[in-house]
């Protein structure tokens, strides 16, 4: 197992864990917005909308997951839950001056009242037309009659002598449902409820769904991540629409991104690791009369070999410029300049390489095995496989060949076929730590605990001077809740990484140190040093992915919701892959959206807490 691959482990278990608890997670978050402007706040002692249910319109729906009634429906949608202010007087109301308008109307519709008339009609007078406008505008809008409707519920709210929420509301009802729908009404009218009431449900999802069919995505995940948690993550399709949004967002801002961000390569941990993947091979040898870009080939390979990645895939480009005067020069040139294109995401760069470096030397098996990973990249396990199979034919020997072949079997989840590979490659060859450490996770995962855990100890004692052997049995015992067992395998890697460090030029490998901070998160939910862990990490290592991903989630934890999304922003940098980047982003864009739900309800600050801790 590569750094690479354990650095994203480390990210997918403290995301696993988040997502685990993401309600609690998603309302901890928010209530610890409260301390980051120092004020005091109060709990909300309103339980939903205020107001009884309105007779003849269907009682409010308390099973959230009981399916709602549409337009579509038979007999017409439960337009509105909740009662208006205005029906409150209406049995009182005296009908006199009413019934001389009717007459004076000529018709027994309501009249249509002009700006003059409305000034001088008296309040309960007033109240009594709204109401009775309103159950008109009910009424139509049962009838799927939207124009109509929205006809009475415009009268309604300028007859009403004090503004109604209801009324707003049930006209972007209508908007919705006109052919086409005009969102930008519905949004318009919604505003004007929520300014009313900044609690009401209804208005909030009316809106959020406008803002949603218009490409707003950010403004809609703001009101349906404020309607989800305002209804105490009790309606499901609230909680959907949330990830919904998230998901569209993060995938067209990645997209965006992607399409302007210039390649480049990973951090130097990942590169580090990659290349660690495979066993180290001899520098070539030059022909007698070599050329410049014979020459400059050969600086790329001292480069590589002294880990100065960015020099070496500069050398290699201009080695290939300049002319390599041998095939077999050729296909190392390829074969390189094709990996680092891997590295940088260009995969079908990566592909072109390979494919040409191959057609110069089908001897050269690592080449097979890198577009294996092209082609599982690209989600053709099958061509992967052949491309095994065809290095095989040339060198069954060659210990990678199957390393990297049981990686591809992991991956899969074919863990005992991949623990086969693992054991020939040490066969062949048992130097190389990997392999060793991949069989012992690959009898982990085939349920071969006693197994597993006797090849980790026999590794341990054949590569004293490794951290890798610590750090991965270390994340085998974390798996197994054995914490103190698992952090002192940690601190003994560290130890090793550090020696290593103050004795050469290497630079430090911290995923171990990301790890103990997880490890103490799970184990004693002691945040403030679990972060410390992670801080060290990056203070060494500034662009080590899993301390980036972690030390971003630990802050939310702790409230620190400027420093997680300085972090959501750094991961979202770092990201290598665009699934990575939509993760990072997802995460960015939820935490915003938690941010402004604070802003606007920071009375919500009591409730949330103690939401939180229920759940």
């Amino acid at each position: 197992m590569s750094s690479s691959t354990s650095s994203q482990g480390v990210v997918d278990r403290v995301q696993n864990f988040v997502s685990e608890h993401k309600h609690a997670v998603l309302i901890g978050t928010a209530a610890a917005l409260v301390a980051i402007g120092g004020a005091a706040y109060y709990a909300s002692s309103s339980s939903g909308p205020r107001g009884d249910v309105e007779k003849g319109e269907g009682k409010k729906d308390r099973k959230k997951g009981k399916k709602r009634k549409t337009v579509k429906d038979d007999d017409g949608p439960i337009l509105e839950e909740r009662k208006s202010k205005v029906s409150a007087v209406e049995e009182g109301a005296s009908r006199a001056y009413v019934e001389a308008r009717i007459a004076a109307h000529g018709n027994a519709e309501e009249p249509n009242y002009t700006a003059e008339e409305i000034a001088v009609l008296p309040e309960e007078e007033r109240v009594k037309a709204a109401a009775s406008l309103k159950a008109k505008g009910n009424s139509a809008y049962q009838q799927r009659k939207f124009s109509t409707a929205i006809d009475y519920y415009t009268r309604a709210i300028a007859v009403t002598p004090k503004p109604e929420p209801v009324f707003f509301s049930n006209r972007a009802a209508c908007f919705v449902n006109l052919n086409p729908p005009q969102h930008e009404k519905v949004i318009e009218d919604c505003d004007q409820a929520l300014a009313l009431d900044k609690n009401y449900l209804k208005a909030l999802n009316r809106r959020a769904t406008a803002l949603e069919a218009l490409g707003r995505f950010e403004d809609a995940l703001r009101d349906f991540t404020a309607a989800a948690i305002l209804d105490k993550f009790q309606n499901m399709s609230a909680a959907e629409s949330v990830e919904r949004v998230l998901k569209k967002l993060a995938t067209d801002k990645a997209a965006e991104i992607y399409a302007t961000r210039e390649p480049r390569l990973p951090s130097h941990m990942f590169t580090s690791a990659y290349f660690g993947a495979f066993r180290p091979r001899p520098v070539i040898d030059l022909p007698e009369n070599h050329t410049t870009g014979d020459s400059t080939l050969r600086m790329a390979l001292e480069a590589l070999r002294a880990a100065d990645y960015a020099h070496a895939f500069t050398l290699v480009n201009e080695s290939i410029e300049q002319g390599i005067s041998w095939d077999a020069g050729k296909a190392e040139a390829l074969n390189l300049r094709g990996t680092f294109k891997f590295l940088m995401t260009d995969i079908e760069g990566a592909k072109a390489d390979f494919l040409q470096s191959i057609e110069l030397a089908p001897s050269f098996t690592q080449t097979w095995v890198k577009i294996a990973s092209v082609y599982m990249e690209q989600g053709d396990p099958k061509k992967a496989f052949e491309c095994f199979e065809d290095a095989i034919k040339h060198n069954p020997n060659d210990p990678d060949i199957y390393y990297h072949r049981g990686q591809v079997l992991f991956i899969m989840n074919e863990f005992a076929e991949a623990a086969e590979n693992y054991t020939k490659s040490t066969e062949l060859d048992n130097q190389f730590v990997f392999s060793h450490i991949q069989l012992a996770v690959a009898q982990y995962k085939s349920g071969n605990l006693a197994n597993s855990m006797a090849t980790f100890r026999r590794t341990l004692t054949a590569f004293p001077t490794r951290s890798e052997p610590q750090n991965y049995y270390g994340e085998l015992l974390l798996d197994q809740q054995r914490y103190p067992e698992a952090i002192q395998k940690f601190d003994s890697a560290i130890e090793i990484e550090r020696a290593k460090a103050s004795s050469s030029s290497s630079p430090m490998n911290v995923l171990p140190m990301v790890n103990k901070g997880l490890a103490i998160f799970q184990s004693e939910q002691n945040v403030e040093a679990a972060e410390k862990c992670c801080q060290e990490a990056l203070d060494i290592d500034s662009e080590c992915e899993a301390a980036v991903a972690t030390l971003a989630q630990l802050s939310l934890q702790q409230g620190k919701i400027d420093v997680a999304l300085k972090m959501f922003d750094r991961q979202a940098s770092l990201a290598r892959s665009e699934p990575e980047l939509i993760s990072a982003l997802t995460y960015q864009f939820a935490t915003q959206a938690q941010v402004k739900f604070m802003e606007s309800y920071p009375e919500m600050a009591a409730q949330l807490g103690q939401m939180a801790r229920m759940m």
